[in-house]
């Protein structure tokens, strides 16, 4: 920041709305928080639901408490914003239930919040609704832990986050580079020769989206592997996940430092784009 700025700055919690759109919300919930927590910035998350979906696998009461509609929350401002993914891939956009509600949602999202980091599914919808880019079925599920190269390392998303580094990818669509790279507005920050895309921003990164999952804890993709074989689907074991494929030894955790460390430059580039008054945003 400016010397300026830092001579007179004034301290207050970091308002980060969190869209939730996972059916199993308590733990997405878990995940999310552990990221942005883990610094000492003081953060006031603020969970918000969809009003034309109403959740099935989460306690009501427990909704009721935590959570609060979009609309409700825009009355008031917000530094930056988090988008959950949701398991609607397979559907094409417009045939999601709640389809409408989150084209209107993307729309105030451009025009009231700093930032936002949209998270898998998403950041296909967000690249879908704002620049028309098409996602991709791929003939086998990506999944699995994958190694990237980090395409733009001085970009302030990635300080202090290796040239190469994994992630954990769990999806059946992707979007082109070639699609990506026809947009002078977007940037592609991380890609993987696996996984292909997984980060692309905005030219000021006032948009970021993370088509993997840094968030992830160790199990995850287990826990996923196991849901996906109880519902008769085709699934591998997830790749470079579990040493030799052999499930009884603990699954890898190779992506929690530079994941921790993406989220933490996040938050630190919300902090310094926002004033402390939010009204004059």
């Amino acid at each position: 920041m400016s010397d300026d700025r830092a001579e007179h700055q004034r301290i207050r919690p970091i308002r980060i709305g969190i869209l939730n759109i996972m059916p199993r919300k308590i733990e997405t919930e878990t995940q999310i928080l552990r990221m942005i927590w883990s610094w000492p910035l003081q953060i006031d998350p603020v969970f918000i639901k969809t009003t034309s979906y109403k959740p099935k696998n989460t306690n009501k009461s427990h909704l009721d408490f935590f959570y609060k509609d979009f609309l409700d929350v825009m009355k008031t401002w917000l530094d930056g914003f988090i988008i959950t993914w949701a398991p609607v891939e397979k559907f094409d956009f417009e045939d999601v239930i709640y389809w409408k509600e989150l084209t209107e949602i993307m729309d105030i999202l451009k025009e009231k919040v700093a930032s936002t980091l949209f998270l898998c599914w998403w950041a296909q919808a967000w690249l879908y609704h704002h620049y028309w880019i098409q996602k991709h079925r791929v003939s086998e599920k990506v999944f699995g832990i994958f190694n990237h190269k980090n395409e733009n390392y001085d970009h302030p998303l990635f300080r202090g986050i290796d040239d190469e580094f994994w992630c954990p990818h769990a999806r059946h669509t992707e979007v082109l580079e070639e699609d990506i790279n026809e947009v002078d507005d977007l940037d592609i920050l991380v890609k993987s020769q696996e996984a292909w895309i997984h980060i692309v921003a905005n030219t000021d990164a006032s948009m970021v989206f993370v088509m993997g999952h840094p968030e992830y804890d160790r199990n995850t993709l287990y826990n996923e592997y196991l849901r996906d074989q109880s519902k008769g689907e085709s699934i591998d074991l997830p790749k470079n996940y579990f040493e030799n494929d052999d499930t009884s030894s603990p699954p890898k955790l190779l992506w929690r430092s530079n994941a921790e460390t993406f989220f933490r430059n996040w938050v630190n580039e919300v902090y310094q784009k926002t004033p402390y008054e939010l009204e004059t945003l």
